[in-house]
């Protein structure tokens, strides 16, 4: 193979933003060419913007796709461009990579391998592709798939290549980064050549995708890599030289990047500038916080707090210092007064009837409300506070503390959201969040002396039963062989199962853990296949 130079373009595009995905690969176009780049790849769908979901259902869309794709091919005159855009024929859609050069379509090659598992639904639009090949220009010979398709290809299509192109929008969750170097390093020692891996950047609804673009020279090691979480333009020149450092994260570091990401672009591209945080001096809310001013920067957060008589002085001055800490606007709105007037309005409907849960989620629904108020007046999104842990149980308030426009932290687990917590007075240098929350008991404060733990099994044990069934789809017999307590296992089992009905009306929140609500775990609300039997209580 003669000398060449390659450019892998990690660019954060926007589904359904034809013009503006468009103008963004004719910026690194120019770039590349600017660096005398002889091929430039971009990510999967980039024209569309991934995944563009019932958008291709539209014909209109499909055909300004193809004339974006177009617009495109005039702009490559003395370069190569490998670009994701939606094919079509006779028979149907395709996921296709264009392979532009010298104003033309060289040739166009759709994605085999069509994903319909997790939070993928390919086939529901496209129709596979039907054969590979490599491709011949500038005194060099490449091959190009999609995806999914470096995932099973066993290479028989690949010879005579001298390296593999592989255009992807492989999403973010714990422990990916790891999975997909492993395949692809296996795949480059199968196939005997590099792998160019170009992958997409940025969030787009529930999901973050985390870049980390990189090249695979023969012997499967990683020779260069794109950035993590950030927008980047890779240029490799092969033959590829000494392997360069590579940067891990730290756990930490990763999932507060990726949710990090996936605020920033989930209030961007939904044209916000602002957040509101209901900040109760509670560490699942301080969390949320640090990750809008991040995100969004300080000027853009506005903290609320809403104490009523059951809240604690320690919990109200914890959420004004975390303000302060992070230099965002604070306002307090007491609850009390508005409280005794809902009270006061049921009063003669439950007379006779002692206060239970119904007056405590009167004061979530409360705030919930308020919330909503300041989202509305000065245009700002509501960042949900409720973690994985409380939502699988329903431990939350449907129109109360479910309340809001983004679930940040909804598919993080409570004793991850104390790591983040820990990462994040250990990034800034200071007690951001201090230690008084790190140390307090949880608690919803919406009864004298109330604690998480008189309704919920330790978060240790609660978080193991919650992945081993969500997660691991493991059964109650499985569950209690692995962590013992048979009678908490039960009720954690039927907590998740009965309360279905409120998750499917949560706000969306960010991809974390490899099986999260939603699109990865689709569970029908009216069931009778429990694992356990229950008396449904439907508060």
């Amino acid at each position: 193979m003669k000398a060449i130079r390659l450019a892998i373009a990690q660019i954060n595009t926007i589904v359904g933003d034809l013009a503006g995905n468009t103008e963004k690969i004719l910026f690194c176009l120019n770039e590349a060419m600017q660096k005398d780049v002889d091929l430039i790849a971009f990510p999967e769908l980039t024209i569309t913007g991934y995944p563009p979901e019932d958008l291709l259902l539209k014909p209109h869309f499909i055909n300004e796709n193809i004339r974006c794709l177009n617009a495109l091919t005039k702009a490559t005159k003395g370069i190569i461009a490998i670009v994701g855009f939606v094919n079509r024929d006779r028979a149907g859609i395709y996921n296709s990579a264009a392979i532009l050069s010298d104003k033309k379509v060289l040739c166009v090659y759709d994605k085999m391998h069509l994903p319909n598992y997790g939070v993928f639904d390919e086939k529901r639009y496209f129709r596979p592709g039907k054969k590979g090949r490599v491709f011949k220009a500038r005194g060099f010979s490449f091959a190009v798939n999609i995806c999914e398709d470096v995932w099973i290809s066993k290479g028989t299509a690949l010879k005579g290549a001298d390296f593999l192109i592989n255009l992807s929008a492989s999403p973010y969750c714990l422990g990916k980064i790891e999975e997909r170097q492993d395949v692809l390093g296996r795949k480059a020692r199968t196939f005997k050549i590099p792998i160019v891996y170009c992958n997409l950047v940025g969030g787009q609804d529930e999901l973050v995708f985390d870049g980390r673009s990189a090249v695979f020279d023969k012997s499967g090691a990683v020779s260069r890599e794109a950035k993590a979480f950030e927008e980047d333009l890779l240029i490799v020149d092969f033959p590829i030289g000494p392997k360069k450092k590579i940067k891990k994260l730290s756990r930490a570091e990763e999932v507060y990047s990726a949710l990090t990401l996936g605020v920033s672009d989930y209030v961007r591209k939904n044209n916000f500038k602002k957040a509101a945080v209901g900040l109760s001096g509670g560490i699942d809310s301080a969390l949320v916080a640090s990750l809008a001013v991040d995100a969004l920067g300080k000027a853009n957060v506005l903290a609320v707090s809403m104490p009523s008589r059951y809240s604690s002085k320690g919990a109200q001055d914890d959420a004004q210092k975390i303000a302060k800490n992070l230099g965002i606007r604070f306002t307090k709105v007491p609850i009390d007064g508005i409280f005794e007037v809902y009270i006061s309005a049921l009063s003669a409907h439950f007379a006779g009837m002692e206060p239970d849960i119904t007056e405590e989620n009167v004061q979530a629904r409360i705030r919930g409300n308020i919330l909503m108020a300041f989202s509305n007046k000065f245009s700002c999104l509501v960042l949900n506070t409720g973690n994985k842990s409380e939502t699988s149980v329903g431990y939350c308030t449907l129109y109360g503390d479910m309340a809001g426009g983004f679930a940040v932290i909804k598919d993080v687990p409570k004793n991850l959201v104390y790591e983040l917590a820990r990462f994040v007075n250990s990034k800034k240098g200071t007690q951001i969040i201090p230690q008084s929350v790190l140390d307090r008991a949880p608690s919803a404060e919406l009864s004298p002396g109330q604690k998480d733990q008189d309704s919920l099994p330790p978060y240790d044990l609660l978080d193991e039963i919650i992945d081993l069934y969500i997660g691991k789809n493991k059964g109650f017999g499985d569950i209690v062989k692995k962590v013992g307590h048979k009678d908490t296992v039960k009720k954690v089992l039927r907590m998740i199962d009965v309360n279905e009905y409120k998750r499917r009306q949560a706000p969306p929140g960010i991809k974390i853990t490899p099986r999260s609500f939603g699109k990865d775990r689709r569970m029908p609300i009216t069931n009778k296949f429990q694992e356990v039997g229950y008396a449904r209580d439907n508060k």
